[in-house]
Formats: structure tokens, C-alpha cells, sequence
């Protein structure tokens, strides 16, 4: 096993011990594309409040609110497995409302590859 030193060495980050749903890469790669999405909406529109605005905010935010509930159920196998599956699901809707997002041109192209390469970077839902 490598040594703290030699991993910073190899470009590899030290690890601080995860205490809290909020050190999660995951939930921090989610929370950010949430924010993001939330404020490219606002720019939707009207017609589209009650509908495609509304549905990708819901699932964004819930792919947060998954991933901290299951954080807190972890010790409860099966019900932290569930809450890890359902923030996956719901970062699958949100990838697909961001596809009619753009292309109903709502956002860029640099925006949609920005928000929906994001969760991929290291997945929305992984192993940490």
C-alpha cells in the first residue's frame, strides 16, 4: 500500500477520513451540477415554470437528498442500497431533462456537456 507521501508524489490526493455525507465527492459533484441547474433555469420559459423547470429541479435536488439519507441508513444494508439506487435514478432524469434542455436550446452546448459529463467524471452515485 502506498504511503501518504508517495501518493501526493504520483499526483493522487490524501484522503481525509469521510465523516459526513457532505466530504462525499459524489454529493459534491451532485450538489454543484444542482446548483448549476437551478440557476440556468431561472433563464427558462414561463410556460415551461410547471413543467420541464420544475421536474429537473425536483430531480437534481433529490439526487442530494438521496445520497445524504443513505449516508445516514448505511448501517442498514438494504435501505442504504435503495436510497444509492433511487439518487441514481434520479440523476438519470435529470441527464434526460437536460437533453431537452438543450435541445429545445434552453442551454449551450458548453453548459449541457459541463452539467452532463459531471456526474460521469466519477459517476453520480459511486464506490468512494
Amino acid at each position: 500500500m502506498m504511503d501518504e507521501t508517495t501518493k501526493r508524489r504520483d499526483g493522487e490526493r490524501a484522503r481525509e477520513p469521510i465523516r459526513h455525507f457532505r466530504d462525499l465527492e459524489v454529493y459534491q459533484n451532485a450538489l454543484a451540477a444542482g446548483l448549476r441547474i437551478y440557476e440556468l433555469s431561472k433563464k427558462f420559459p414561463s410556460e415551461e415554470k410547471y413543467s420541464l423547470t420544475d421536474q429537473i429541479r425536483r430531480a437534481s435536488r433529490s439526487v442530494c437528498a438521496n445520497i445524504a439519507e443513505g449516508w445516514r441508513k448505511q448501517r442498514y444494508e438494504a435501505a442504504f442500497v435503495s436510497k444509492l439506487s433511487d439518487a441514481e435514478g434520479e440523476a438519470a432524469e435529470t441527464q434526460v431533462h437536460l437533453e431537452f434542455e438543450f435541445h429545445h436550446r434552453y442551454v449551450s452546448r458548453d453548459q449541457f456537456k459541463w452539467l452532463i459529463r459531471r456526474p460521469e467524471r466519477k459517476r453520480w452515485i459511486s464506490k468512494q
